[in-house]
């Protein structure tokens, strides 16, 4: 093991798997073996129990569904403003100077300070749900897409002037595949984010989705069910993390490896 030696890979799958067994069997030792009350903290055992009767008895297939449809609504709604605002940003900068002030302030603003307020203004319905994830998403979105455009190498830029691009195509030819990959990247990492903002979104004023079943549980103090929906969020994630990678490597082999 040496400093920035990359591992092969069955070693790294290896080395991942390694850490997940050691974490389950830490629990499993802390709550089979009484260090930890069991109603404070469910052991694997009971957790998977109660995973199986929440899928099987109280349809929480259709509660991961709805939170999911949530997660991707949002998501798209903030990437469909961000993505092109960005890359404005990033090549004009009387534009960044016209926005960047107003992103900066408002990306440090939690997304959950406003479930209130859209709550006052949209209800407890579908809309106020998306509004959360959007809030959450678009302003990272935006500051990190115009950072990454505004980086592209200017000499790109100059040689494509010389070859008598047009501005326009300087965007469309130049700065956007030059930073298609790295705003993929910031995509896939944006929308990990996304999961916290929809939970949030969902403890309040919800009546289904992943979120509402674990604060439902909370009051039955059914801490299985708790980790059971924690880790369901967890793997959904892990999924679309690597359908994001796969993605990126089919779509831009050239950079990403």
């Amino acid at each position: 093991m040496r400093p920035l030696q990359p591992v092969g890979g069955p070693a790294k799958v290896l080395l991942g798997l390694s850490f997940f067994v050691l974490f389950v069997a830490a629990w499993a030792a802390a709550t089979l073996g009484g260090l930890v009350p069991r109603t404070f903290l469910a052991d694997p055992i009971t957790m998977v129990q109660d995973g199986w009767l929440l899928l099987t008895r109280f349809d929480f297939l259709s509660d991961i569904g709805i939170t999911v449809h949530r997660v991707v609504g949002g998501f798209l709604l903030a990437s469909l403003i961000a993505v092109p605002l960005g890359v404005m940003m990033g090549a004009y900068k009387p534009v960044e100077a016209f926005f960047e002030p107003f992103v900066s302030f408002a990306r440090y603003l939690p997304a959950s300070a406003f479930v209130p307020l859209l709550i006052l203004w949209a209800g407890i319905g579908e809309t106020q749900k998306l509004l959360v994830i959007f809030i959450g998403s678009v302003f990272q979105l935006i500051l990190m897409i115009a950072v990454a455009v505004g980086q592209v190498r200017r000499d790109l830029v100059e040689a494509a002037y010389t070859l008598g691009a047009s501005d326009a195509g300087i965007i469309r030819r130049v700065l956007i595949p030059a930073t298609a990959p790295e705003i993929a990247e910031i995509l896939r990492l944006v929308l990990g984010w996304a999961w916290t903002y929809v939970i949030v979104a969902e403890l309040i004023g919800s009546s289904s989705g992943i979120g509402h079943m674990i604060i439902e549980s909370q009051a039955l103090l059914a801490t299985g069910q708790i980790i059971f929906g924690i880790i369901v969020i967890g793997l959904i994630g892990l999924v679309s993390d690597f359908l994001f990678k796969a993605a990126n490597r089919l779509l831009f082999p050239w950079k990403l490896a």
